[in-house]
């Protein structure tokens, strides 16, 4: 198992609005590998992608199905906009925002393989497991300190909290359906980097 940076060590590339696929189920796939950058009065968090979830238009189990409200109306922005929501009363969702403005679609970031401010993270986890870190959506968002504070950014700007660039090759890309829904539960738009010791989930959806 590759041992995660302790310290920014990492150039990370900026992406590009142009970059983003304009599809929800695309972009979800394209995210695998790409790099997630957190950078905080502390110091630079950051780390790889590995696992995402597709929330496309018209998909019953997604915030948008509904339609625009108050509380979801970060992901009515085009591709590439945070939104952050809290759930379970305990822990709260990094998406990205994957359509076009004014249509409601969102990939969440399930999972990331720590690179850069592994210290920070294992403060904020209140965990010294490195696999643990951010192996799931929750411990994913307290690991990288995100909050509501961070809804509606634009990830495409250098700020608090962007996307960056590939920073080494992405392995082979499995699909499987996603966690933890009870609506439209079998279809395949969980995308995962294939044998990432870092990915969530029961091993049976990740081989």
């Amino acid at each position: 198992m590759r041992r995660p940076q302790t310290r920014s060590v990492h150039r990370i590339r900026g992406l590009r609005r142009a970059e983003l696929p304009v599809s929800t189920a695309e972009l979800a796939r394209y995210l695998i590998g790409k790099t997630l950058v957190r950078d905080t009065p502390g110091g630079r968090i950051s780390g790889r992608i590995v696992e995402t979830e597709a929330y496309p238009p018209g998909d019953s189990s997604g915030h948008a199905f509904r339609g625009e409200t108050p509380g979801n109306r970060s992901l009515f922005l085009e591709r590439g906009y945070s939104y952050v929501y809290f759930t379970y009363g305990s822990a709260f969702m990094m998406n990205v925002t994957s359509e076009s403005r004014g249509i409601g679609g969102g990939v969440l970031i399930r999972a990331l393989e720590p690179l850069d401010g592994v210290a920070l993270m294992q403060r904020w986890r209140r965990t010294a497991r490195l696999l643990d870190l951010a192996r799931g959506p929750g411990r994913l968002a307290a690991a990288m300190g995100i909050d509501k504070r961070l809804d509606g950014l634009n990830l495409c700007a250098k700020g608090p909290l962007w996307l960056g660039a590939a920073v080494r090759p992405t392995g082979a890309i499995g699909t499987s359906i996603r966690i933890g829904i009870t609506r439209e539960v079998n279809r395949e738009r969980r995308f995962f980097e294939r044998a990432n010791p870092f990915v969530s989930g029961l091993k049976r959806l990740n081989s």
